[in-house]
């Protein structure tokens, strides 16, 4: 897929200037609303468990298509061939079902800001939709929070006789700095029902 799958960029906003964990600590230590600030965001608690030898600031451990009332269909790719399998196995999504997707992340090193979910979504080679949505900004796991989770937007799978059949996506997770933490291609089934 070759289309444009870069973020969407608010007019006038301008990323701030990036601080190591350790300036966080030090900045404004004695203003009261800094500290709170700090601590909302994490960063005045716990103990960072970044792996010194991964260099990636953000590792996308899993995705999931949550529907109420069925099991999750969860992709675990930490596993080998997770990303590759998921352009060969399309899994099916029942026409007119309300889901919503998750994602479950780790971030090291430092602080993240403004993780993006892209998704460009493809029939028979034309586009018919490019969807964003805003994760947020994290600092590093700690050992209180080993990972992230993200519920993504409730959606309702398209319905009707010209709804059904099978559709490409490319995704990417990116970040402010127009960072790409992972950029993958999958397919899905809009069927009558679930297989």
């Amino acid at each position: 897929m070759s289309d444009d799958i870069s973020a969407e960029h608010t007019p006038g906003f301008k990323v701030g200037e990036k601080k190591t964990l350790d300036e966080y600590h030090k900045l404004d230590q004695e203003d009261e609303a800094m500290n709170r600030w700090k601590a909302s965001l994490g960063l005045a608690t716990g103990e960072s468990i970044s792996d010194p030898n991964d260099p990636r600031l953000c590792i996308i451990k899993s995705l999931a298509l949550e529907v109420t009332g069925r099991p999750d269909i969860t992709i675990d790719l930490s596993q080998p061939g997770a990303l590759e399998s998921l352009k060969k196995k399309p899994f099916t999504i029942k026409e007119g079902c309300e889901y919503q997707m998750k994602a479950t992340f780790v971030v090291q090193h430092q602080v993240l800001s403004g993780l993006k979910y892209i998704q460009l979504t493809k029939r028979k080679g034309i586009r018919v939709s490019k969807d964003q949505e805003m994760i947020g900004s994290y600092p590093p796991n700690t050992t209180g929070k080993p990972t992230y989770e993200k519920k993504f937007a409730k959606e309702e799978a398209p319905s009707g006789m010209l709804a059904r059949g099978h559709y490409d996506a490319l995704s990417r997770f990116v970040d402010d700095d127009d960072v790409t933490h992972l950029e993958f291609e999958w397919s899905f089934e809009i069927a009558k029902d679930w297989k």
